[in-house]
């Protein structure tokens, strides 16, 4: 159960990054700040994802 986990934390963190990223380069480049926000929002959901994510697989990893 727990190398479901092993491979779940390092994507949703680089699902985080990617996000992060786009909303940068977005707003940068003058794009839309309806874009920029919504981008961030989905940032904030899948950052608190991969932190309950990576809770769960240290909790299953240590009992």
């Amino acid at each position: 159960m727990t190398e479901i986990f092993t491979w779940l934390g390092p994507i949703a963190m680089g699902a985080v990054v990617v996000v992060l990223l786009l909303g940068l380069w977005n707003m940068m480049r003058g794009g839309s700040a309806s874009r920029s926000q919504t981008l961030m929002r989905w940032r904030v959901g899948l950052q608190f994802l991969a932190v309950v994510i990576i809770m769960i697989g240290l909790y299953l990893s240590t009992s």
